[in-house]
């Protein structure tokens, strides 16, 4: 399964590591009402998982971690900004609490609890090291492409594991040669199947786009498209020109049960990367990202350029990364920074 890119060209040697000072996850949230029931927590953490996090808090509180809300998972290896909530009733113990990984920036009331994908994307600001001046320029040039033009949503190397032994216990259980007691691993396991099959559709498409469209991303009759509003929908005609002005996006199929298909010219493709007898919720995702606001500060003395952008929901700064270069990444051993 290679993540393969719109424009074939020579990769760009660069490297970044995931660590708490060179890579910053900032997650954009919802605009939180400031009166309700629940308690939303701005919350700062360090080489942390998101569900370790939860888990300090729960046990802070002497809760059931599943009393707290989260719109999405964020790196371990890396400084990052979420949101969580909290019923409103433990305010006045939340105002003591310490951990050193951990840091609350701020709180303020909503009317409900915080659910999976309630934000508005993430800010990542990483640093590239060993890039000379050339290829500063080169990285800045594909950079602001990426912004005119889109980049393949592909799931990152983070989604699989790093071995990839994620994707064969999937396809085992699938199949019924594995038998997997715990929900959570179940369900997870799930959607590592469901975002293989994506990856690979999308890398077909892509690779066709190359072949028949110039490197720019190829619509095809039966796309289903989603606008800016979240609604889904499948036009008669390929929505070129909407497209082109980011009002509308394709997607592709994360199979299942209950999620609309593609039909036509579409459909055939997609139809190889299906799973009809998924009994799990299938759904759509989009299959081109555009980056926003993005920056970057060039440092000659140090061959170290940092680069930030904002990505949509769900998308891998990897896969942006992965974009400029030219080439995938793949997992490995994450090493704190000197001090």
């Amino acid at each position: 399964m290679q993540r393969i890119y719109l424009e074939e060209k020579e990769p760009i040697h660069f490297k970044f590591e995931q660590n708490e000072d060179d890579f910053i996850v900032d997650e954009i949230g919802l605009d939180w009402k400031g009166s309700g029931n629940y308690t939303i927590l701005h919350i700062k953490k360090v080489e942390m998982t998101t569900w370790d996090m939860i888990a300090e808090f729960a046990k802070y509180l002497n809760l059931n971690a599943e009393k707290i809300g989260y719109a999405g998972l964020k790196d371990k290896h890396a400084t990052t900004t979420q949101y969580i909530s909290i019923e409103a009733r433990y305010e006045k113990e939340l105002k003591r609490f310490k951990h050193p990984q951990i840091k609350i920036l701020s709180s303020k009331r909503h009317s409900h609890a915080i659910r999976m994908g309630d934000l508005v994307g993430n800010r990542f600001t990483i640093n590239l090291f060993e890039v000379n001046q050339i290829q500063a320029g080169q990285i800045e040039k594909l950079a602001r492409k990426s912004e005119k033009l889109g980049l393949p949503n592909y799931f990152g190397y983070q989604r699989f594991g790093r071995d990839g032994d994620s994707i064969e216990q999937a396809k085992k259980m699938i199949a019924g040669d594995l038998h997997i007691e715990d929900a959570k691993l179940k369900k997870f396991l799930i959607s590592i199947y469901q975002s293989v099959y994506f990856n690979e559709w999308l890398a077909e498409r892509v690779k066709m786009s190359r072949e028949q469209n110039g490197g720019k991303f190829l619509l095809l009759e039966g796309d289903l498209y989603i606008d800016s509003k979240g609604k889904l929908f499948t036009p008669k005609q390929p929505q070129q020109k909407d497209f082109e002005a980011k009002k509308v996006v394709p997607t592709g199929l994360l199979c299942g049960r209950g999620v609309y298909r593609s039909t036509g010219a579409a459909a055939e493709i997609e139809a190889k990367y299906d799973d009809g007898f998924l009994y799990d919720k299938g759904l759509r995702r989009e299959a081109i990202i555009f980056p926003k606001d993005i920056e970057m500060k060039y440092t000659n003395d140090f061959d170290k350029m940092n680069i930030a952008f904002t990505l949509p929901k769900g998308s891998y700064a990897t896969v942006f990364l992965e974009n400029i270069a030219s080439k995938e990444f793949k997992a490995k051993k994450v090493k704190k920074p000197k001090k």
